[in-house]
Parts: structure tokens; C-alpha cells; sequence
């Protein structure tokens, strides 16, 4: 199914449905809710996924799983996807939260192989295996740590929200303590209790989201690092290839 409307298709009696979907440059798909869970892959462009529990980044040939009734939304810049539609019952997953999920050669392979699935496949076939092993490796699929969690308490989230807007690795703890009228030990103890890791864990993250945004839209390492207040390239290259096993120029090419 290509190009389908999900409400179109969503009552079929069927455990999965596969849809792929091309979108225009920076298209914002405003928050809603699925009743199926979903596994929303980037077969090219990148994607950007928010919801009330935080940020996420989904560079291309990676893919996101959003749990059932999940509140999100997403901007593509110029994507085009595969998603899995999941019955709650049958979902593979049990995170309440999004992932961001490697996607394997053979999943990559069968979620192409998924544009062909009608809606009412047969299930005792060629069909309902594909399904049944799509629905096994997405369970298999491990996990990438591109998450930056927004806190509950709203001044913090405040400051949370417009640093993701324009991250800098140089921002310290002790600027927001002093934003919050906090000494830096209360807002340290805050800052761990509302997102669950330190502030210069998340700090990283938020500068790896947009590192990858921009790495996407093509801009030169270099300026990126500059951008996110690191003091060289290597430095930055040094943290990215740490965080995600490889170097930025590799990162957004085909596996």
C-alpha cells in the first residue's frame, strides 16, 4: 500500500498493515494519536518525532517505534517511510516510550518488500509470513540512544525546550540554576530527578539531535561543530562517533 490513508485501512482484521508514504520537504504531521502502534521507518530523509515525554532524531535507514495511543508528532524533511501499523495485542514492543531502532539488512529489506501487502493479505501464505517476520524483527531490533527527555516541571521544561532549539555544548548548569533561582546542587538533584540522567548527559544528547538534523540538510562538520559550540571538528567528531559507534559523514549514508 502506497500513499494510503491509514483511517482507510485501520478497522481491517488484521494484526499488521504496512504503508509507505513520500512527503514534501518539512511537512509537519501535528500531534495525534494511533490506535495501533506503529513503526515508522525513514527510507530516505530524516525525521523529527516529539511528544510529552521528550525529542527524538531519526536520521535515515533508522526507524522509531511510537507505542499505541502515544501523543506525537513528526516533521519530515523530505521523507519518505515505511510504517508498520501494529493491533496493540500483537505489538512485538512493550515500551511505553518511543525508541529509535537500528534497522537491520534484513528488516530494510522486508520492510521494502512490504509496499506490496494488501490491507486483507492472506494470512496462511506468502503474505502472513512476511508479516509475522516483520513483526519478529521489530521486536529483535535493538535500540540507538538519540533521546532527550523533557521534564515535567514547567520552568525546566521551558529552558529544555528552547535549548533544543539552539543547543550549545557550552551552556553550563550553572546559567540554569541561576535562571532558576536554584543553587547549582538543588538544581542538579532536580535536573536528574525530572529526566532521570545528569545535565551533562542530556546537554550531549540535545546537541546530537540537532548535530544530525543538520548533518541531513548537508551542512559541513566543521561548521556544525562550530554551531554547537565545540572547540574543533575532531572534538565533535570524537563525541559523535562515541556516542553512535561511527564518524557524522557515515553516519546518514546507506548501510
Amino acid at each position: 500500500m502506497h500513499n494510503v490513508r491509514l483511517d482507510s485501512v485501520d478497522a481491517t482484521p488484521r494484526p499488521l498493515l504496512a504503508i509507505g508514504t513520500d512527503y514534501a520537504p518539512d511537512t509537519l504531521l501535528d500531534f495525534h494519536i494511533h490506535r495501533r502502534a506503529q513503526m515508522l521507518y525513514a527510507m530516505t530523509g530524516l525525521m523529527e518525532v516529539e511528544t510529552d515525554d521528550g525529542a527524538w532524531v531519526i536520521p535515515p535507514y533508522s526507524g522509531v517505534w511510537i507505542p499505541a495511543g502515544k501523543r506525537h508528532r513528526v516533521r519530515m524533511q523530505s521523507a519518505s517511510t515505511r510504517s508498520l501499523y501494529i493491533e496493540p495485542e500483537a505489538a512485538p514492543r512493550r515500551s511505553i516510550h518511543c525508541e529509535v531502532l537500528v534497522i537491520t539488512p534484513l528488516l530494510h529489506h522486508l520492510l521494502l518488500a512490504s509496499l506490496a501487502l494488501p490491507a486483507l493479505y492472506e494470512e496462511n501464505g506468502r503474505d502472513g509470513a512476511l508479516a509475522q517476520l516483520l513483526l519478529h524483527e521489530v521486536g529483535l531490533a535493538h535500540t540507538m540512544p538519540l533521546f532527550a527527555p523533557i521534564p515535567q516541571d514547567p520552568s525546566l521544561a521551558a529552558l529544555c525546550k528552547a535549548f533544543l532549539g539552539q543547543p550549545n555544548i557550552q551552556s553550563t548548569p550553572e546559567q540554569w540554576a541561576k535562571q532558576l533561582n536554584k543553587s547549582l546542587r538543588s538544581f542538579t538533584r532536580l535536573f536528574r530527578q525530572q529526566t532521570g540522567i545528569s545535565f551533562s548527559e542530556w546537554r550531549q544528547q540535545a546537541c546530537l539531535l540537532t548535530a544530525l538534523t543538520k548533518l541531513s540538510a548537508g551542512q559541513s562538520v566543521t561548521q556544525i561543530a562550530l554551531d554547537l559550540g565545540y572547540d574543533s571538528a575532531s572534538a565533535f567528531s570524537t563525541m559523535f562517533r562515541r556516542r553512535l559507534g561511527q564518524t557524522p559523514s557515515n553516519f546518514i549514508r546507506v548501510p
